[in-house]
Parts: structure tokens; C-alpha cells; sequence
């Protein structure tokens, strides 16, 4: 997209133009964010958080960077570099491993309600596969991350989440076994697991930006979405992203650091489990075995399987686990609307929210004791996270009738009311107050 208020960028001051012939960051930066990248005008607040998961992703890795410096990687002694040395006896460590940890809960709330948001406005769409395909794959490192990071501590919940978590591979026949002890470095979580797991823990955020910014990358090619779902036409449908954008993601990310900081000082622990202030011991088994929070919908969805068929049933909870996040790898395929956005979509809609119902009781079902109700209630919601995606959404991409698209997406903002209804593709008519604007 290449408007007439997009101007290149021209250095100025004789350093700026120096480096820009040598080195042309500046005029990398200005195409990527600046005032030479338009974004379609009618962007609300739900794509403020691919910014603020930005933001998060940077906390993790300065705060982990410096926490590293201090942390001793042996069973003997993971405990007490947590609890005594960094917690008492580095200056600010209890604020570092506080705002390290909660951190970690708010990068992946933002990342969540990034990617429903995709789900709800169709950003998995043409021409966007390989952005969405990008950001699942950063999902997935987070994953990744994350689990490594809650071993760390070496607490009680550190070494028996990482024993049962690593235990299901071994239901993979023939290489399940192998692959376990090969990635603990042993029969069972010691010394070599948590020092592979605390490099790997360590490189993977450095990982997880390098694919961040070819997520960027690839979403700059087409462009981004909008609540509409209507393609850009004109310069009319669009505003540089400086200053508008960075006023709109800087206020409201500083509104999100605000409850961040919040809950960092007076709710540190509110989100981790107090079994982990418990030094590990392979003797004692804890009375409930629970990832962090952001895991439970999958540890759901693991365990839902109580009964041998064919395979036995821990091999079909780590197939359906896998399964979860690889079937959103199809997701364009699969929803074959040609309309975008859910705003337009009267039946999808509804049965979004009841995805949305579905993945909050998968994790109420992850983060309960293991009874005949929950149990019951894990089935069915798992069942229903696999009946949406691979009956229901593409039964309702063939026989849904979509709402009127607006013509475009000047039209339908300044207008301060829904456009009047038009053929997707047809030509944006020039209203007096889109002229007004544009001139």
C-alpha cells in the first residue's frame, strides 16, 4: 500500500543522512511503524494487544537476563538461589523474580485475547495464512517456555509437573520412552533436566523475537485487518500508523502496565501455586498436579481420555493435546466464509462465544480435582473444542448468511453509522464528509 500522505523517508540532519547510506535502520523502522505504513482507520482496541505482548516479551527477557545472572542451575541448590538469594539477598531480586513471574501470566493473557481476537474478526483469512501460521508458532515456543521456566524454581510443583508432563510421552510407541529420557537427560527429573531445561529456557525468548519480528514482517506485506473486514481501497480507508497508532497502543498499554505493576506489588503470588514454595522432594507426591494457568485447557483436554480404545488412553490425550493447537495451523482452510469479520457473521458468532464458554471450562476442569464430575465435564468440553472447529465451522462457512458488507472502510467510519449495504468489491461512493477528509 503505497498512499499519497505516505511520504519516503528523507533524513535530514547530516549524521541521519550518513548513517542512512551505510546502515538504513532509521528508514527500516520509519516503513515499519513510522508515518510511511498505513493501517486501516477503523482498528479498535482489541489490536492493542499484539503491541502489549510486545511490551511483555521484552520485560521477560531483560528481567530474565538479569535473573540468570543470579540463578544456580543444581538440584541441590535451584531452591534456595530462588527463595533466599534472589528473593533477600540481591537488591530489588524480589521485584525482578515478582514482575518475571507474574510477566509471564500477562504475556500470554495478551497473547490470548490476540488470538481470539484473530478468531473473531477472521485475521487467519486470505492473504493472511502465513502471519497467523507465524503467530501459533510463537504460541507454541511460549508454550515451550513457559513450562521450562516453572521447573526452575525447583518446588515441589516445579519437578512433579515436570515428572507427569514428560511421563506422556512415553505413551508414544516405540520412540516414547527414548524421547523421554532423552529429553530429561535421565529416568526422572534431576540435574540434567534442570540444566537443559534452564538453557533452553533461556534461549527460546531470543527465539520467539526473531520469529516476532518475521510475524511483523509478513504482516506487513498485506497489510492489516479490520473490524470490517473490508480490504483497504484508497488512501480514505487509512491513517499512518505514527502518530495515530503509537498514541492509541502507548496510552493503552500503560493503562495494562498499570494493572501489571498492581498485581506485581500487592497479588505477586496470586497466580502461581503454594506448593512451589515447598523445596522438591521425589518422595512426596503432591495431592494435585496443575501446570501454571495458562496450560490448564490443554492439561484438560490431556487427561479427558479415562479408557483404553484401541490406543491406550494416555497416547490419545497427548494425540488430542497436540491435536488442539495443530488443527489452528488448518483454520484458513477450514473456514471457507468469504466474509471476514465475526461482526458480520450472525451464526458464527454465536457459536464463537460458545468456544470461548468451551476454553474457560476446559481450564476451570485443568486447574480441578479429578472427580466424575469434572471429569465429565472435561469430555464434553473437549469434544466440543474439536466438533467446532472440524464440523461446525465449516458447516457454517457453507451455509451462513452473512450480513451486508459496508462499502468501504472510510465510508462506514465517517459516516458515524453503519455504510449503507454494497457488493463486497464494489467501489467506495465518495460521501461529502469523505471528501471533506480526505482533501
Amino acid at each position: 500500500m503505497s498512499f499519497k500522505w505516505a511520504k519516503p523517508y528523507e533524513p535530514r540532519h547530516p549524521l541521519a543522512k550518513w548513517l542512512d547510506e551505510r546502515l538504513p535502520l532509521p528508514r527500516l523502522v520509519y516503513g515499519a511503524v513510522g508515518g510511511g505504513y498505513p493501517v486501516p482507520r477503523n482498528l479498535n482496541y482489541w489490536w492493542n494487544f499484539g503491541f502489549s505482548a510486545g511490551i511483555f516479551l521484552t520485560i521477560q527477557i531483560i528481567t530474565g537476563i538479569v535473573l540468570a545472572m543470579h540463578y544456580y542451575s543444581a538440584a541441590d541448590g535451584a531452591f534456595n538461589s530462588v527463595n533466599q538469594l534472589i528473593m533477600r539477598d540481591v537488591n530489588a531480586g524480589w521485584l525482578l523474580r515478582y514482575a518475571h513471574m507474574n510477566g509471564a501470566s500477562f504475556f500470554f493473557i495478551a497473547v490470548y485475547i490476540h488470538i481470539f481476537r484473530g478468531l473473531y474478526y477472521g485475521s487467519y483469512k486470505a492473504p493472511r495464512e502465513l502471519v497467523w501460521m507465524l503467530g501459533l508458532v510463537i504460541y507454541l515456543l511460549m508454550m515451550a517456555t513457559a513450562f521450562m521456566g516453572y521447573v526452575l524454581p525447583w518446588g515441589q510443583m516445579s519437578y512433579w509437573g515436570a515428572q507427569v508432563i514428560t511421563n506422556f510421552f512415553s505413551a508414544i510407541p516405540v520412540v516414547g520412552e527414548p524421547l523421554r529420557v532423552w529429553i530429561l537427560g535421565g529416568y526422572a527429573p534431576d540435574q540434567a533436566a534442570l540444566t537443559r531445561f534452564f538453557s533452553l529456557h533461556y534461549l527460546l525468548p531470543f527465539v520467539i523475537a526473531g520469529v516476532v519480528i518475521l510475524h511483523i514482517w509478513a504482516l506487513h506485506i498485506p497489510g492489516s485487518n479490520n473490524p470490517t473486514g473490508v480490504d483497504v481501497k484508497d488512501e480514505r480507508d487509512t491513517l499512518p500508523f505514527h502518530p495515530f497508532y503509537t498514541a492509541k497502543d502507548g496510552w493503552f498499554c500503560g493503562a495494562i502496565l498499570l494493572v501489571y505493576m498492581l498485581v506485581t506489588f500487592f497479588l505477586p503470588n496470586y497466580l502461581g501455586n503454594p506448593d512451589n514454595y515447598t523445596p522438591a522432594n521425589p518422595l512426596a507426591t503432591p495431592a494435585e498436579i496443575v501446570p501454571e494457568w495458562y496450560l490448564l485447557p490443554f492439561y484438560a483436554i490431556l487427561r479427558s481420555f479415562t479408557a483404553d480404545f484401541i490406543l491406550p488412553a494416555k497416547l490419545w490425550g497427548v494425540l488430542a493435546m497436540f491435536s488442539s493447537i495443530l488443527l489452528l495451523f488448518f483454520l484458513p482452510w477450514l473456514d471457507r466464509s468469504p466474509v471476514r469479520s465475526g461482526a458480520y457473521r450472525p451464526v458464527f458468532k454465536r457459536f464463537f462465544w460458545l468456544l470461548i464458554i468451551d476454553v474457560i471450562a476446559l481450564g476451570w476442569v485443568g486447574g480441578s480435582p479429578v472427580k466424575p464430575l469434572t471429569v465429565a465435564v472435561g469430555q464434553i468440553a473437549s469434544a466440543y473444542y474439536f466438533l467446532h472447529f472440524l464440523v461446525i465451522l465449516p458447516l457454517v462457512s457453507a451455509f451462513e448468511t452473512p450480513l451486508p458488507l459496508p462499502r468501504s472502510i472510510s465510508e462506514s467510519v465517517l459516516h458515524g453509522e453503519e455504510a449503507e449495504a454494497a457488493p463486497t468489491g464494489s467501489k467506495p461512493r465518495r460521501t461529502k464528509t469523505a471528501t471533506a477528509a480526505a482533501e
